[in-house]
């Protein structure tokens, strides 16, 4: 049999909060977002997540207001912002079920691997305190130290398999003997992608569809500190973490929008 892997979603699979919010404060705090980014992105990503995020135009709004919004942020900015602030944000949220379903892949023998639609340098050092040094993630452009309003890509919806695809082809994945797990209706695709996919804490159109096709359903409910295995790790500069509070917030743009339209036209 040869080389296989585990893919993971990040947020509400892996750890039990959105890591696109998770630095909100902070960077509200030090003058990257305002309080209304905080407040809409806040109620537009509740929204995107009880309605599954699958809209392929409401995904590209996203991508848009997030290349809006970041650009001409000071990388050096972002980095010190999260170096501090890592610990307390992600550290008592990851679901111990799932760092023993990934320590149970690795085991195995599989590589371990997660598929966010944050940014790629905020990912990656989440990865690190779990062990897992392959991400597939938003990257953005970076031109003199600053983000310029370019998203390379954008790893969201059907663009997660993309990547997969990518990943696969480079390492030789048979996908037919890979793992996938996911929360959310908008990995549909990424979970049909594999053989083997699971659905963990998923929303309803997810839940729905993993029952018509008799995947597995998984809940995970207890999250822990990492404590000393994060303690011990010495911090790791994000270049591009911003990209993880501004998917919230262009979210929060694109759905708030569409939510005050939809009212104005009942009214």
């Amino acid at each position: 049999m040869g080389p296989s892997a585990a893919f993971f979603d990040l947020d509400k699979t892996v750890i039990a909060k959105s890591s696109a919010l998770a630095f909100g404060r902070p960077f509200y705090r030090d003058g990257l977002i305002s309080r209304r980014d905080v407040v809409k992105s806040a109620y537009a990503q509740l929204m995107f997540r009880l309605g599954g995020g699958t809209d392929e135009q409401a995904m590209a709004r996203t991508r848009d207001y997030l290349a809006a919004l970041c650009k001409g942020w000071r990388v050096e900015q972002v980095q010190q912002i999260v170096a501090e602030t890592l610990n307390e944000l992600i550290n008592p949220y990851v679901y111990a079920e799932a760092a023993a379903l990934i320590a149970e892949h690795q085991a195995a023998g599989r590589d371990v691997v997660l598929v966010s639609a944050s940014g790629d340098e905020m990912v990656r050092p989440i990865g690190e305190l779990l062990g897992i040094t392959d991400v597939i993630a938003t990257r953005m452009a970076i031109v003199d130290g600053r983000y310029s309003g370019q998203v390379e890509f954008y790893s969201a919806g059907p663009a997660k398999v993309v990547g997969i695809n990518e990943l696969a082809a480079a390492r030789g994945y048979d996908l037919s003997q890979c793992f996938a797990y996911s929360d959310s209706s908008s990995d549909l695709p990424m979970l049909e992608a594999v053989g083997h996919p699971s659905v963990v804490n998923p929303d309803r159109a997810l839940r729905r569809a993993a029952l018509e096709r008799s995947w597995p359903v998984l809940e995970f409910r207890h999250p822990i500190a990492l404590g000393k295995r994060l303690r011990d790790r010495p911090a790791v500069p994000v270049a591009a973490a911003a990209l993880g509070v501004g998917v919230g917030v262009a979210i929060g743009f694109a759905l708030y929008g569409r939510h005050r339209r939809a009212r104005a036209a009942v009214a």
